[in-house]
């Protein structure tokens, strides 16, 4: 169906259509059988849409513990603009909403929806959320969770996604199978950084196409710098000039006005004086897994204690144990690629991951279930 140059007066939510003049009135003029996250959209709709010049955001948890923390509605504007202005969206272009709005991921889809007067079509979050909408339904823009995009591939959706301008992938890393499914696509593809306290994206990595690349572009406007333990710091608009410094060890790449993400300071395993980057051997586990011609399990390498080296590097594997045989390929692949202190000293078998209320995957919650 042809893209609408009107400006739209209403959304869809979970098939309902609901006017954006009965939502000013929230809870006045809408349904009364509405679910709480519906309820819960609504109400940050009626707000946006009557001028609130305040929000409280929380924090997804995912490295740490979840805060409430406040954001003025210019941050979350600048934010929403800087977006439609690098993918040209605007006024007429549709949008659906699939990530969990109670969060900035899918807040600032709202904000987006709302701010630059694009159709909104809402959706609660699901592995494939096309499979909640008609057949015939078109979009120009979507941002998914890693597990959202490959359910939406599996499932044969590739010429819808391929009919948009653009899609964001956030919320967590995107594996290499994933990568690799992607380049299949015509649409663009873009990995996301950013978190909360930036009202979302501040720089994108592009997954597909001749333009693929491993290294963040630093969207106009965005001030990044390293401090003196190599994390990245960010001053701009949407943290409202304030000087935000992550946790997120960089090497950046200024005449490109770029940098490439090398992991989290706080995902450092000392092991007997060694610093090893997890992330760095959970790229290794991942590629080692795959070799192994095993189903695709989800696996993170975290520390444990260890009386003799203070920590030791641990790998995680989602579901059932490995055979004996398959343990030993394994290892046998991790020594070989890996330095003495950087390959994993054990395999810990998790029947399900602990996730946070946003969906990612809870490390921490995990690794503790194992420290006693």
């Amino acid at each position: 169906m042809p893209t609408s140059t009107l400006i739209p007066d209403f959304l869809l939510l979970n098939g309902r259509e609901f006017r954006y003049s009965d939502i000013k009135q929230y809870p006045a003029n809408t349904p009364v059988d509405l679910n709480g996250y519906e309820a819960k959209v609504l109400d940050f709709c009626r707000q946006w849409l009557n001028g609130t010049l305040e929000f409280g955001l929380q924090t997804s948890g995912s490295t740490g513990e979840p805060q409430r923390i406040q954001m003025r509605r210019q941050q979350l504007a600048a934010s929403a603009h800087r977006t439609a202005d690098y993918f040209d969206l605007g006024p007429g272009d549709r949008m659906l909403v699939c990530l969990n709005c109670e969060y900035v991921g899918g807040l600032m889809m709202l904000v987006r929806g709302l701010e630059l007067n694009l159709h909104l079509t809402i959706v609660e979050p699901h592995a494939d959320p096309l499979a909640l909408v008609p057949a015939e339904a078109a979009f120009d823009f979507v941002s998914f969770v890693p597990l959202q995009l490959r359910t939406v591939l599996e499932n044969g959706h590739a010429a819808r996604l391929n009919a948009m301008k653009a899609i964001l992938v956030g919320g967590a890393a995107v594996e290499s199978g994933l990568a690799r499914a992607a380049q299949a696509l015509a649409v663009p593809v873009y990995h996301t950084y950013g978190m909360t306290e930036t009202a979302s994206h501040i720089a994108l990595r592009r997954l597909n196409g001749s333009d693929a690349s491993p290294y963040y572009k630093v969207l106009p406007g965005i001030h990044v710098a390293e401090d003196e333990h190599g994390c990245l710091t960010v001053r701009a608009d949407v943290t409202d000039d304030q000087l935000i410094t992550t946790n997120d060890q960089v090497r950046l790449l200024p005449e490109e006005h770029a940098f490439e993400w090398l992991g989290r300071a706080d995902f450092v395993i000392n092991s007997g004086g060694v610093k090893v980057q997890a992330e760095k051997v959970e790229q290794v586990l991942e590629v080692a897994l795959a070799e192994l011609n095993l189903p695709p399990r989800r696996a993170f390498v975290a520390a444990r204690p260890d009386e003799r080296l203070g920590e030791q590097v641990t790998a995680f594997l989602e579901g059932d144990a490995l055979s004996g045989g398959q343990s030993e390929q394994l290892l046998a692949l991790l020594t070989e690629r890996l330095g003495r202190y950087e390959r994993p000293r054990e395999l810990v078998y998790v029947p399900e991951f602990k996730t946070t209320a946003s969906g990612k995957l809870d490390r921490r919650g995990t690794v503790a279930l194992f420290n006693y």
